[in-house]
């Protein structure tokens, strides 16, 4: 029998126009800094933005972000994710603050399914979604739940990652989900993701500087902002706004 909940959760998210998955081969390559930061650019672009923290291995949007640890939550019918800096945010870690998230198998479907099916999210333009890294049960299960889902691929230039990155677009050409393209973090001025994307047949969106500066920025918006970090992701947002998706 299927789970009452899953059929609440395509309503939860009728009214939102682009449902966009931040993804990665593997963990390390900023996947979470860079979900955060499109989130925050989309809303400095005048879009009606949301953010859900998936990635129950280590949910730290929030950090990015400095969203406070004592957040309270509305209910109301359901939860409406509380507003920051024009972002409508939601997380696991709203409901178990610091505390450790003993989950596995199950459990973590389960908590994906609910979190899904109790959030309101109303009307948004974008809907992004930091996922957990790799190709994992967990990634499978928001795969299958969100329809009209849109993957944005992150990775570093290195031989490790791309290799990681290989695994999952077979993945997600496995499972017909709409690849928007791939971001190269950390660039190091090399060919290496650009020729990685030309030969996978995916689009490749641009690159982002290595920027010192952004692990002082960490938290604090206005910083965040100033980054270089920032004022590429700027440019990739234009080609992603620009793209003609259809469902």
């Amino acid at each position: 029998m299927m789970d009452p909940r899953i059929s609440i959760i395509p309503e939860r998210i009728k009214d939102v126009k682009r449902r966009i998955a931040i993804v990665s081969g593997k963990g390390g390559v900023g996947k979470t800094v860079l979900a955060s930061l499109l989130a925050l650019g989309l809303s400095s672009m005048g879009k009606i933005v949301g953010l859900l923290d998936l990635d129950f291995n280590g949910p730290s949007c929030h950090i990015v972000l400095g969203i406070p640890e004592d957040t309270s939550i509305k209910e109301e019918k359901g939860i409406i994710p509380p507003l920051f800096n024009g972002i409508r945010f939601m997380s696991l870690e709203l409901f178990v603050k610091e505390r450790a998230l003993p989950l596995r198998g199950d459990d973590i479907s389960n908590a994906i399914i609910e979190l899904l099916a109790i959030t309101r999210w109303g009307s948004l333009d974008y809907l992004i979604i930091d996922t957990p890294p790799g190709t994992s049960d967990e990634l499978l299960d928001i795969l299958r739940l969100i329809d009209g889902l849109e993957t944005l691929i992150v990775t570093i230039p290195s031989k490790l990652a791309l290799k990681t990155v290989s695994r999952l677009l077979n993945l997600l050409k496995m499972v017909n989900t709409n690849i928007i393209g791939i971001i190269e973090n950390m660039s190091k001025g090399t060919d290496m993701v650009r020729e990685f994307a030309r030969r996978e047949g995916i689009r490749y969106l641009g690159s982002i500087p290595y920027d010192e500066k952004l692990e002082e920025a960490l938290g604090d918006v206005d910083a965040l902002k100033r980054t270089s970090i920032s004022e590429s992701i700027t440019t990739i947002l234009h080609k992603i706004i620009g793209l003609k998706i259809t469902r």
